[in-house]
């Protein structure tokens, strides 16, 4: 009895070939490359509100340490109350501040701040400290755009470029050749900004980045994990190659998770080759 031949098609060809295996969608990711997914994003949604709280309440703590045991029994609220309330030091630290910025804003005020600062001025070590830090709060605080802009500047060799932020143009009093575009800018460590060295550089050397001062300082203190998207969220890269890669991206609270495998990626692009 004679089989009939089975008529041979050319998608037969293609798996013999090999190439169907190639077309075919990239495997899902395994359970434990899910469970490592997931908690990867447990850890990036609550560590921040974690640290965050833990040091509001931290300082809610010190202050109210320090400034509680000055306020009399009959002002304090605690006197009365068969518990503790956190945060009345605090308020009255806040209270105490508003009430010297007001009497400061007088005639009377000025001329008693007056005294005071000459009277610290005739003190030899003393008088350098108080004009440096007055100068620093005066800076940072009576100024809302002490750090300007965000650049890059080659640093520390060429080659090498480091997050920067400009603070201030009027470097003329440097005394430099063409000082005239000489810009002073503030280069901040990772992953603690408060550190960090001062620059001079020429503005033709600086590249302008199209970022907020904001997502500047995210990017610093993340070392570079956190980068700013083209429409204005924050998104968190972790996962390398071959590993399963989880992209947060954070807006208005929202978190949005997406999840490939290295090896999917290359077989659906040998596929689409």
């Amino acid at each position: 009895m004679n089989a009939k031949r089975r008529k041979r098609r050319p998608a037969d060809d293609i798996d013999e070939s090999g190439l169907g295996r190639l077309m075919q969608p990239a495997p899902k990711a395994g359970f434990l490359a899910r469970l490592r997914a997931y908690m990867f994003t447990g850890i990036v949604v609550v560590a921040p509100i974690a640290i965050t709280v833990y040091l509001a309440w931290t300082l809610i703590h010190f202050v109210d340490s320090q400034i509680t045991p000055l306020i009399p029994d009959r002002y304090n609220p605690e006197t009365y109350l068969p518990f503790t309330l956190p945060g009345i030091g605090l308020l009255a630290l806040l209270v105490m501040l508003t009430l010297v910025g007001f009497l400061t804003a007088n005639i009377l005020g000025r001329a008693i701040v007056g005294f005071g600062e000459r009277m610290v001025g005739r003190m030899p070590v003393i008088r350098t400290v108080y004009r440096t830090f007055k100068q620093i709060f005066e800076s940072v605080l009576a100024q809302s755009n002490s750090f300007r802009e965000v650049v890059l500047v080659e640093y520390p060799r060429p080659g090498l470029w480091a997050v920067a932020f400009l603070t201030s143009e009027e470097t003329h009093h440097l005394g430099l050749e063409g000082d005239n575009d000489m810009v002073a800018m503030f280069l901040p460590t990772t992953p603690n900004p408060t550190s960090g060295f001062l620059l001079f550089a020429p503005r033709a050397d600086l590249i302008f980045l199209d970022m907020t001062v904001e997502e500047g300082v995210k990017l610093v203190i993340s070392a570079g994990m956190v980068w700013p998207d083209a429409d204005g969220e924050s998104a968190v890269v972790v996962g390398g190659k071959g590993d399963a890669t989880q992209r947060v991206a954070a807006k208005k609270g929202e978190s949005v998770r997406a999840a490939d495998e290295g090896d999917g990626e290359i077989a659906g692009d040998a596929g689409r080759g």
